[in-house]
């Protein structure tokens, strides 16, 4: 396990210097720049300016100072706002990981759940009703579903203000980032745990008189899990950049906001750094994934 996770950590990293490289590079490429405004900058501050950012310096040396930069601890400040970025990311990532969170749990908890009984009532009613629902809702992006959930629950029946920040206003983003993947997750239970009830040892099991609730909650769902669990890394990528458009129809002061923000200005440091931020945590969440695989099934070997 010791030897499995080293490997995969070092994996990481030099995952993460890629996609900074990608990023930074591609960035620096698009035509236009930071400076470049409707109101004009005088060729003096733009000097001036383009010289405090580096910007003055070949894009090779640039990303060395950046990456040094960053090895120490040094995230940058914005070029727009003068705020240190870590400050904002850390601020901006709780709105986030909050609305993150709970559609994650709630995509996975009622995904297992709705999965379990389609298949345990196959081709009945509610397998029928559950299949049909899932459909739809994979079918449908995250950000036409918030759009309409603030035209029908904000506007038509105004139960929800459209510019809270309070906690209720969380209701309507945790719905639109967790249907999809809840969805998935429904229909990805049902197919393992039909897998799973087909296998001989839960023959035997019912064979020996084991209780119908102890086969499935003992033996079959848990090895059902283990399709879940692969999908839950994609699924938290999948969460946090549907989030990126999602807080910013519901103007929630989130990290997409910020980051939507950072694309618009061309802030290159906060470009950059919400990158990155994002990038770690997506592999360490499929890290996470993997070690979760052993804990649920010790049969598995990491190798």
């Amino acid at each position: 396990m010791r030897n499995y996770v080293m490997k995969r950590a070092g994996l990481a990293i030099i995952t993460v210097i890629i996609i900074s490289m990608i990023t930074f590079f591609a960035m620096n490429a698009i035509p236009g720049g930071p400076f470049d405004s409707e109101k004009a900058t005088s060729p003096e501050v733009r000097a001036v300016l383009e010289a405090r950012y580096n910007l003055d310096k070949p894009v090779a040396e640039q990303y060395v100072i950046y990456m040094k930069n960053l090895l120490r601890g040094d995230w940058g400040v914005s070029m727009q706002t003068g705020r240190d970025i870590w400050k904002t990311i850390s601020s901006s990532f709780l709105v986030s990981a909050r609305i993150g969170g709970i559609a994650a749990v709630a995509a996975i908890i009622l995904g297992i759940i709705l999965g379990s009984i389609a298949a345990l009532t196959r081709n009945k009613w509610p397998d029928r009703l559950i299949v049909f629902l899932s459909t739809i809702a994979t079918s449908m992006p995250s950000f036409v579903l918030a759009t309409i959930l603030l035209y029908v629950f904000c506007i038509q029946l105004g139960w929800i203000p459209v510019w809270s920040t309070s906690n209720q206003n969380y209701t309507l983003p945790v719905i639109a980032l967790a249907l999809y993947p809840m969805a998935y997750i429904t229909r990805l239970a049902k197919t393992s745990m039909l897998d799973v009830l087909g296998q001989d040892y839960i023959r035997t099991a019912k064979a020996k008189g084991v209780s119908r609730i102890k086969v499935i909650f003992k033996h079959g769902l848990r090895n059902a899990l283990i399709p879940v669990v692969t999908y839950v890394g994609p699924m938290i990528a999948f969460i946090l950049t549907g989030s990126l458009v999602v807080e910013n129809i519901f103007t929630i002061g989130g990290l997409g906001a910020k980051f939507i923000s950072a694309i618009t200005n061309r802030d290159y440091p906060l470009i950059m750094a919400t990158t990155l931020f994002l990038a770690i945590i997506m592999v360490i969440a499929n890290l996470l994934t993997d070690i979760a695989y052993k804990l649920i099934d010790p049969r598995i070997k990491l190798d």
